[in-house]
């Protein structure tokens, strides 16, 4: 129990580890009910968006055929979601730096619930395409105050385990959501069945929306705008349980004008200064290479596997042949997604252990070799052909959420002090999802220009450029204090815990 009672910070005492009545310490740090909670309300926020977007591949050859879509239009309701992603983590991602990570926490949740409601019920293809978009703005929002308002709040041993768990319910959520359109389509094979896949996802919204408002509030948010006595206050109803430890709160003094450098040094311009411009160009571009091709991916894989078992439902006017074929697909799909969670679990696993970096950079080169498999199977006739689809889709399923999904997530927001987490956690984002729009919105035009052999090329390419780079502006942060990235320069703080790790091996 290192450093007495007085003058700790937040981390000190969530890393603490209580003590027995005779001084014995306890052997790990407990999680505390109210940690439970954040940490479910944050990863049921993950399953939603998997849930929500990986569902929209199955429910889009409905959409085209009710609304009479073309291939452009195709790709905009593709894409809208994403899109919206993309500026919620932007625009309102970076707003829990300013307002708390409790705050937008609430918010987000009653955003997506509204445009939840309004796009079961969408009147036209463009109403259908602003209210996806705005289902996107709210799961966009939570990229970053689902990652700060767990990892602010829990010990720093479990830190990545942890969040990349939460993550991990995105994969859920990718397999809960073909699941649910698999369900609906048997029981209702009509062209509208894809309004009950949606409307499936509110009851559940709405009791996460209603729980949030009961979690505590970013102790180390509240310290950082000079709110100490706040911190001290979330800090003990944080770390409640019985018996009670610790008894006392008391946080050391802000330093002399740490609130006014904590409003003032949260500033955009912030993320492209000397001291942070590594870690925006590494929590950024491995992002954006991830998503040109998990996206693309993961929403055509429905599409694609149509394709290859010859069937052409993907392009029929008649919804028969719709339903039969995008239930196939379904199928198809639902067995590649198992291994984007095989995929997280060997994240959870490594990630404290092997490191960040090391497994972003083998799951960006597992993804290239799994779309290049499936890429050969062009130059093979049945069952070959199908055997290396279903393989080389599956090892990218399970690479990138062993190493990029999950990796860019977490060290978005790892790398940045906590005045611009947010921000330049919302910033990563949302240029990853640039990549996403990107893809969701080309994918059908170019599949259809270039076939898939060319296209599962070019992704493989993407994936060994995001390998490249994070090689070239790697930051390992496993097992660094997040509290001192705010007091210290990122590259002294990430030396310093670099020497520790070696001392301890």
């Amino acid at each position: 129990m290192a450093g007495g009672n007085k003058g700790r910070s937040v981390q000190d005492y969530i890393d603490e580890t209580p003590v027995w009545a005779d001084g014995t310490t306890v052997g790990r740090v407990p999680m505390t009910a109210m940690q439970w909670r954040i940490w479910w309300l944050a990863a049921f926020g993950k399953f939603f968006e998997g849930m929500v977007v990986f569902m929209t591949g199955v429910a889009l050859p409905l959409i085209s055929a009710e609304f009479g879509l073309g291939a452009t239009e195709h790709g905009v309701i593709g894409a809208a979601s994403l899109a919206g992603i993309l500026v919620g983590a932007l625009a309102l991602g970076g707003l829990s730096d300013t307002f708390g990570r409790k705050f937008m926490f609430v918010v987000e949740m009653v955003i997506f619930m509204i445009f939840l409601v309004l796009l079961s019920v969408s009147p036209t293809y463009l109403w259908l395409a602003v209210f996806l978009f705005g289902v996107g703005v709210a799961l966009g929002c939570d990229y970053p105050t689902a990652h700060l308002i767990i990892s602010e709040s829990i010990p720093s041993a479990n830190r990545g385990r942890l969040v990349l768990a939460a993550f991990g319910f995105q994969a859920l959520g990718a397999l809960a959501g073909t699941a649910v359109g698999y369900v609906v389509l048997v029981n209702d094979p009509s062209v509208t069945a894809w309004r009950l896949m949606y409307a499936a996802v509110i009851l559940p919204a709405a009791l996460v929306t209603v729980a949030r408002f009961y979690v505590t509030e970013s102790a180390p948010w509240l310290f950082a705008r000079g709110r100490a006595s706040d911190a001290a206050r979330e800090t003990a109803r944080l770390l409640h349980r019985h018996p009670t430890y610790p008894h006392h709160v008391a946080l050391k003094p802000c330093p002399t004008g740490e609130g006014a450098q904590g409003r003032a040094g949260s500033r955009w311009r912030d993320l492209f200064g000397k001291r942070n411009r590594r870690a925006t160009i590494l929590a950024s571009v491995p992002w954006f290479m991830q998503d040109l091709s998990t996206y693309g991916i993961g929403l055509f894989t429905p599409t694609i596997l149509a394709a290859a078992f010859g069937h052409g439902a993907a392009v029929s006017h008649d919804v028969t042949d719709i339903v039969a074929g995008q239930v196939l697909a379904a199928e198809g799909a639902a067995l590649i997604d198992t291994l984007l969670i095989a995929g997280v679990v060997a994240a959870v696993m490594l990630a404290d252990r092997v490191g960040r970096i090391p497994l972003q950079i083998l799951g960006f080169v597992g993804c290239a070799a799994g779309l290049m498999l499936a890429a050969l199977s062009s130059y093979y006739a049945d069952p070959t052909r199908t055997l290396l689809i279903f393989a080389g889709f599956m090892l990218f399923n399970f690479m990138t959420n062993m190493g990029p999904n999950a990796q860019t997530y977490l060290l978005a927001g790892e790398v940045f002090p906590t005045a611009v987490r947010g921000k330049g956690a919302g910033f990563a984002a949302a240029v990853g999802k640039i990549g996403a729009v990107l893809t969701a919105f080309l994918f059908p035009i170019l599949l259809a220009d270039l076939g898939t052999t060319a296209l599962l090329i070019g992704l493989a390419g993407t994936a060994l450029i995001g390998a490249t780079v994070t090689w070239m502006f790697r930051v390992e942060t496993t097992g660094v204090d997040l509290e001192r990235m705010h007091q210290h320069d990122l590259d002294t703080v990430l030396d310093s815990a670099a020497g520790e790790g070696r001392e301890a091996a």
